[in-house]
């Protein structure tokens, strides 16, 4: 599928933010004052103020913008928002950043009178009757600063009223209590990015996530030819690559912003630094990543494909979590299996031993199950499953799986013809090698 057009033409605040990139500030400036002076409650309005104001060393500007972008993101239910305002404001006063993350988590966080069914709609777009002018380039940087100023105090005026209920929960990050929320806000750091930027290469090893806070991104990942297909557009909230946070993993798609974007960016390291602490964060944060590779394997892995759609959660409720390294085995040439692999990220080498003679087999991708010969036909592994390169996956005991069976048949006769057909693969292709070998012996 061929890369939509941008959704809407670039706005004002695009320019705004795309000037912050380049390093211009005081231009940047003169776009952003006009329009936080004409949507005083608008959150990105004020945060690029904000940010503007970090830059330029313009402190008491910088604390009041922020303070005010994040109440207005409360409002607009843009936890993303929110907490990167908190993030920003820290590199001006770290205690006010706290003050602000902690309020921004409380609103957000399990249990919060705020929180409640409804979705957070898109920012307004001007109307074509509306009319834009920045600022001009004869205003220096003291008027500039001033009418900032006056408009953010405006702003705060306009957001003297307490923030709405009814916030839309947040995936994930509202099924964390605020102490919890807070710290695993923290992990994050603010990055903004141009149009065209790329986020992630397909391929690469990456360590990193990634939270919209504003802007598009595109997933695009490429076909056999090279030629890029695009798979989804992504906007404010989206949870973008964190699987990497549970294991530094090759990216399986591309990521491109497609509109001057704000994104919070999240290091593996930084979240097992907070797991060690708040253990709920580790264990909510691999439940989310359960769900999500759930939401993914059911389009493409053979294992659900018999299970209803009311019985697939249920049935993925049965697996845990598993994360390999490379040259780790899934599974032992020879020994019983452990259980069942169906695998979420990374790729898998099966790799069968005949003596001295190793044959590659398969290599196994997203998707795709390991361990089910041994389970179904009930025997000894045939060959060697080892990670070829950082992998997870969903697992399910071997104690697990007769339980499984058992309320879905369907599933079981799924793999029972997916153990067939890998079993003959494996004894086919270590018969073609025998005869290979024996076409070298000289009598």
């Amino acid at each position: 599928m061929a890369r939509p057009s941008t959704p809407d033409p670039p706005r004002p605040i695009d320019e705004a933010l795309s000037l912050v990139v380049a390093g211009d500030l005081e231009n940047a400036l003169r776009y952003a004052v006009p329009l936080l002076e004409r949507e005083p409650n608008g959150a990105l309005e004020s945060f690029v103020v904000g940010q503007v104001a970090v830059g330029l060393g313009e402190g008491s500007l910088a604390k009041a913008a922020l303070d005010a972008a994040a109440r207005a993101a409360i409002s607009e239910s843009n936890f993303a928002l929110g907490i990167a305002a908190a993030h920003v404001l820290a590199a001006t006063d770290e205690s006010a950043a706290q003050a602000l993350l902690a309020r921004v988590a409380s609103a957000f966080g399990r249990g919060s009178p705020l929180l409640g069914e409804r979705r957070a709609a898109p920012p307004g777009l001007p109307g074509p009757a509306q009319t834009f002018a920045a600022l001009s380039e004869d205003i220096g940087r003291k008027e500039l600063v001033e009418r900032a100023t006056r408009a953010v105090e405006a702003a705060d005026k306009a957001l003297s009223q307490p923030a709405p209920r009814s916030l839309s929960p947040q995936p994930l990050f509202s099924s964390l209590a605020a102490d919890d929320l807070a710290a695993f806000a923290a992990i994050f750091e603010v990055r903004l990015f141009g149009t065209s930027t790329r986020l992630v290469e397909e391929g690469s090893l990456g360590s990193e996530a990634f939270v919209i806070a504003r802007g598009e991104l595109d997933v695009e990942k490429a076909r056999e030819d090279g030629a890029p297909v695009h798979l989804a557009r992504l906007g404010i909230g989206a949870l973008v690559g964190e699987m990497a946070l549970l294991l530094r993993s090759s990216r399986a798609a591309t990521v491109i912003a497609v509109r001057p974007s704000v994104v919070l960016v999240a290091e593996k390291q930084a979240l097992d630094r907070v797991a060690e602490h708040s253990p709920i964060v580790a264990e909510k944060f691999a439940e989310h990543c359960k769900r999500r590779m759930l939401d993914n394997l059911v389009r493409t892995s053979p294992l659900f494909r018999a299970a209803t759609p009311a019985e697939r959660p249920a049935l993925v409720e049965r697996f845990g979590i598993r994360t390999f390294e490379p040259g780790q085995k899934l599974a032992r040439q020879g020994a019983p299996s452990e259980g069942l692999y169906l695998l979420g990220s990374g790729d898998v080498t099966i790799v069968h031993h005949e003596g001295d003679e190793r044959t590659l087999v398969t290599r196994l991708g997203a998707g795709d199950v390991v361990g089910e010969v041994a389970l179904v036909l009930r025997r000894p592994a045939i060959a060697d499953a080892v990670a070829h390169s950082p992998t997870v996956s969903l697992f399910l005991p071997r104690e697990r799986f007769l339980d499984l069976v058992r309320a879905h048949p369907k599933v079981f006769a799924d793999l029972y013809e997916i153990a067939i057909k890998r079993d003959e693969e494996i004894e086919t292709m270590s018969q073609e090698e025998a005869a290979d070998s024996e076409a070298f012996v000289l009598v």
